[in-house]
C-alpha cells in the first residue's frame, strides 16, 4: 500500500477508535498547555518519535493504554478554570500531575477521573443557572444518568 493510503487509512481508524484524528487532539494539548510536542510526549510517557508517528497517521494507535489514559486526563485538566485561563502555575501543576500519574488500566476501566467532581461542578455553575442545570439533568436522565447526576449536583449549589 502506498504511504499516503496508509496514512489515510490510519487516520480513518483513529476517527473510529478515538473519535477524531490523534494529531488534532495532540495539537490542541500542545496549544492549551503551551508546550512542545516533545515535552508533551514526555508528560504522556511516550517517545517523541512515536507521538509524531501517531499524529501524522503513520501509526494508527497508541499501543500503551496508560499513555491514552494520561492524554484523556490532560484533556480533562483543560476544564479546570485556571488551566483554561492559561495561568502558568496551573498549567505546570496539571502537566506535573499527569506526568506523575501511574494510572492502572484494566479491561473495564481507563482512569480518566483525574479532575475531581468539584472542579466540574464549579465549571458548570459558572456557565449555567440552577434551573438550566436541573432541566438538562431531566433531559439526560434516561440515556446518560451519570451526566444527569453531575448536572443535578451542580444545580444544588452546595
Amino acid at each position: 500500500m502506498e504511504d499516503h493510503k496508509i496514512v489515510q487509512r490510519n487516520i480513518a481508524l483513529q476517527r473510529e477508535w478515538y473519535g477524531e484524528p490523534l494529531g488534532d487532539r495532540v495539537r490542541r494539548l500542545v496549544v492549551a498547555f503551551d508546550v512542545s510536542q516533545a515535552y508533551l510526549a514526555e508528560v504522556l510517557g511516550i517517545s517523541a518519535p512515536m507521538l509524531s508517528q501517531v499524529m501524522s497517521g503513520r501509526r494508527a494507535k497508541i499501543g500503551n493504554p496508560v499513555v491514552l489514559a494520561r492524554m484523556i486526563m490532560l484533556e480533562r485538566k483543560c476544564l479546570i478554570p485556571e488551566v483554561a485561563a492559561g495561568r502558568k502555575e496551573a498549567l505546570l501543576a496539571a502537566l506535573d500531575d499527569v506526568k506523575d500519574a501511574r494510572p492502572t488500566v484494566g479491561r473495564d476501566n481507563i482512569p480518566v477521573a483525574a479532575v475531581d467532581d468539584r472542579l466540574a461542578l464549579v465549571a458548570l455553575r459558572e456557565v449555567a443557572e440552577d434551573e438550566d442545570l436541573a432541566e438538562a439533568a431531566k433531559r439526560l436522565d434516561e440515556d446518560y444518568p451519570a451526566i444527569a447526576d453531575l448536572l443535578r449536583r451542580a444545580g444544588l449549589r452546595g
